[in-house]
């Protein structure tokens, strides 16, 4: 009788691991499970060129992701002083975040990091302790110079630990780093003179590091992009098919449109739409005439569309917080 219900057992086990992956190979997704869910999440601009009645502005970007007790400094902005400035102008409390994400090397994304290490460890050792970012930040370049090799010996020097990634990662329950991006659609947006070493050779920097956050919650996917070097659509892609397939609830960010075509936006509000978005938060590169006009063409109004400044923010339960020069 043993031997019959362990038999049993074996065959019930082969028969559900083909049907796992059957799963699989249908959907092309990793995943067998839905994902973890975050239910509170806040996501916090403090660094972009608007600002409103406290901080100060520059051309960079960084915010403050907080997911169901977690925090997550996302890019540190241009200058040494303005991320640990405004944070203390609207009293976010950044001394117990110990993860830093780091979207790709340019210095309007990681300018901040070595000051606000210093300045934090005073109160708490572990500030900033981890940072995570996408394989390709350190390689050498030409034309643009890249600091992450330095930023990166001075922070190891004082133990903190860089963690690289060249595929999806999920951070905390429900938190997804995105990885590189594949770059399955045309969305070119960076300069062609700005050579990148690549083994014994220089290639033009496409920016192979470039990655996002991706928190899914049960309304959909929030994304956080730092310039969207990759391409808005193709990280929302790879969101799709690499973490899970659900629709996006919001995107937050940069996301390099300021000198895309009207036909390009029409494609990109058009693909956003098919994604399901339907909040917007578009900050640093964006580009303002861009943001009109994706919102325009994806019939939103201006309450769920808006410029990112210093101080907004977004919600689960309020969604899009937006500064006064913003609303």
């Amino acid at each position: 009788m043993a031997i019959v219900k362990f038999s049993t057992i074996v065959i019930l086990f082969i028969l559900n691991g083909a049907l796992i992956k059957a799963q699989q190979d249908e959907s092309g997704i990793v995943q067998q499970t839905a994902p973890s869910e975050v239910s509170a999440l806040k996501v916090t601009t403090l660094s972009t060129m608007l600002v409103n009645f406290k901080g100060l502005g520059e051309w960079g970007y960084s915010a403050l992701v907080e997911a169901d007790g977690k925090k997550i400094l996302f890019d540190t902005g241009k200058n040494p002083e303005t991320v640990l400035q405004n944070a203390k102008d609207l009293g976010v409390d950044l001394a117990d975040v110990e993860d830093v994400f780091l979207s790709h090397f340019h210095q309007d994304h990681t300018g901040g990091l070595l000051t606000l290490r210093k300045e934090l460890k005073t109160i708490n050792p572990n500030a900033l302790m981890r940072v995570h970012v996408g394989k390709g930040i350190f390689n050498e370049r030409l034309g643009h110079k890249n600091n992450m090799p330095k930023i990166r010996e001075a922070l190891e020097a004082d133990g903190v630990q860089f963690i690289v990634y060249d595929h999806e990662h999920e951070l905390f329950p429900g938190v997804w780093i995105t990885g590189p991006i594949e770059r399955v659609y045309d969305e070119k947006n960076w300069f062609s003179h700005i050579k990148m070493k690549m083994g014994d050779d220089y290639i033009e920097d496409y920016l192979p590091e470039d990655q996002s956050l991706a928190i899914n919650t049960a309304e959909g996917f929030v994304l956080v992009a730092g310039c969207g070097h990759a391409g808005i659509i193709n990280t929302l892609e790879q969101t799709r098919n690499n973490i899970y397939n659900k629709e996006v609830l919001a995107i937050i960010g940069g996301f390099h449109l300021l000198d895309a075509t009207d036909k390009h936006l029409k494609w990109t509000a058009d693909k956003l739409n098919d994604f399901g978005v339907s909040k917007i938060i578009g900050a640093h590169c964006t580009g303002i005439n861009s943001l009109y006009t994706l919102r325009a063409l994806m019939n939103l109004d201006r309450s769920n569309v808006i410029v990112g400044s210093v101080g907004d923010s977004f919600d689960l339960e309020n969604g899009i917080n937006a500064g006064s020069i913003a609303k």
